[in-house]
């Protein structure tokens, strides 16, 4: 790991340790936890267990986070569309997904401004940018700002929250 990784990953650190000492953090963690979004795709949660596999449900539903480097798309390199396994909507295409090493697949922008919503999470002691399909609501990951230009973002997603569309060509 790079000296700069570790510098900032201890001033996130510091920060978010110091947002819960001062009481900032826990209101916040209850009100992102408390917040009623709609979606436009709703199932109840036995619909998703039979609709997804136990890895999808547990990644799209329950927030989870699969292996690194032992997913499906880390290391795909096939031109298409990575959709949201709980509801088909386009959400990265292979033009703007790079080898960020972490060993999940990374992309530096969504397909479309809409295609995901973001909120912060502060399952960690630091607060992260979750990333969730606007369609479903399905956890796909997180973004970081540590991306490659023109945008400077990695969005660091799970393959099991992910299908894969090869183009045709």
């Amino acid at each position: 790991m790079e000296r700069r990784t570790l510098l900032k990953a201890g001033l996130v650190l510091g920060t978010g340790l110091l947002a819960k000492a001062v009481g900032l953090a826990p209101a916040q963690a209850k009100e992102s936890k408390a917040m009623k979004e709609t979606f436009e795709v709703t199932k109840t949660d036995e619909e998703w267990k039979k609709l997804l596999t136990e890895e999808q449900y547990l990644v799209l539903r329950k927030e989870q986070t699969e292996r690194a480097f032992k997913n499906q798309y880390f290391d795909n390199k096939v031109a298409g569309t990575y959709l949201c396994a709980g509801c088909d909507l386009p959400l990265f295409s292979s033009k703007e997904k790079y080898d960020s090493g972490t060993g999940w697949p990374s992309f530096w922008k969504p397909i479309a401004d809409d295609a995901v919503r973001t909120r912060t999470d502060y399952l960690l002691i630091f607060p992260r940018t979750e990333v969730h399909c606007r369609r479903c609501g399905g956890h796909q990951g997180h973004v970081f700002e540590d991306g490659p230009p023109p945008t400077g973002l990695r969005y660091c997603i799970n393959s099991a929250a992910l299908t894969f569309a090869p183009d045709k060509s």
